[in-house]
C-alpha cells in the first residue's frame, strides 16, 4: 500500500541521499561539469526555520516519490507566503503503469501534489511555483492540476 505524507527532511535525508543520484543522472544539466553536491546543512537550517516542506510517498515503507520545496514570503511581495518547488521525483519503477497494481503513476503524482497542497495551505501558503525540465517535461501534469504557465528559463554553462 502506498502512503503519502509530510515528513521532516532531517528525519528522511539519509534515505533520500541514495535516490538523489539517479534523480541527478536523469534530470541534471551539465553533468560533465557540475557535480551533484547538495548543501544539506542549508536545507536543514531552512527546515529548522520552518521554511522547508517535504512530502514523501512510500510503498511498504520504501520511498517511491518525493517533493521538497521552500516556503517564504516573496522577496518582492513580503505579504505573500510562497511555496517554491526545489525538487520532486517519482522513482522510475513507479512510472510504468503495468508495475502498479492499484495506483497509476499519474495517480501517485496527483496524490503527492495533493498532499503538498494540503500541507502548504495548512501552513498559510498563498501562492505556489512548480517547475519542470523541458527534456523531462511534467508541465501537462501541472496544467491538469489547474496551474498556469508563467515563466521560461534559459541556461548556459559559463564556467571554466
Amino acid at each position: 500500500m502506498i502512503t503519502v505524507s509530510q515528513e521532516q527532511l532531517v528525519d528522511v535525508l539519509e534515505e533520500l541521499k541514495p535516490l538523489f543520484i539517479p534523480h541527478y543522472q536523469e534530470l541534471a544539466l551539465n553533468q560533465d561539469t557540475v557535480p551533484l553536491d547538495p548543501q544539506y546543512e542549508v536545507y536543514l537550517e531552512r527546515e529548522a526555520a520552518g521554511q522547508v516542506l517535504c512530502v514523501i510517498a512510500r510503498d511498504a515503507g520504501e520511498i517511491c516519490a518525493y517533493f521538497v520545496g521552500f516556503i517564504a514570503p516573496g522577496l518582492h511581495y513580503a505579504s505573500c507566503l510562497t511555496l517554491t518547488m526545489d525538487i520532486f521525483w517519482l522513482h522510475p519503477d513507479y512510472r510504468d503503469q503495468d508495475s502498479l497494481s492499484s495506483l497509476s503513476a499519474e495517480m501517485l503524482s496527483e496524490q503527492l501534489f495533493e498532499e503538498v497542497k494540503r500541507c502548504a495551505l495548512a501552513r498559510g501558503v498563498q501562492r505556489v511555483f512548480y517547475g519542470t525540465k523541458n527534456h523531462h517535461f511534467a508541465g501537462l501534469m501541472f496544467e491538469r492540476m489547474g496551474l498556469n504557465v508563467t515563466d521560461t528559463y534559459y541556461s548556459a554553462w559559463w564556467g571554466g
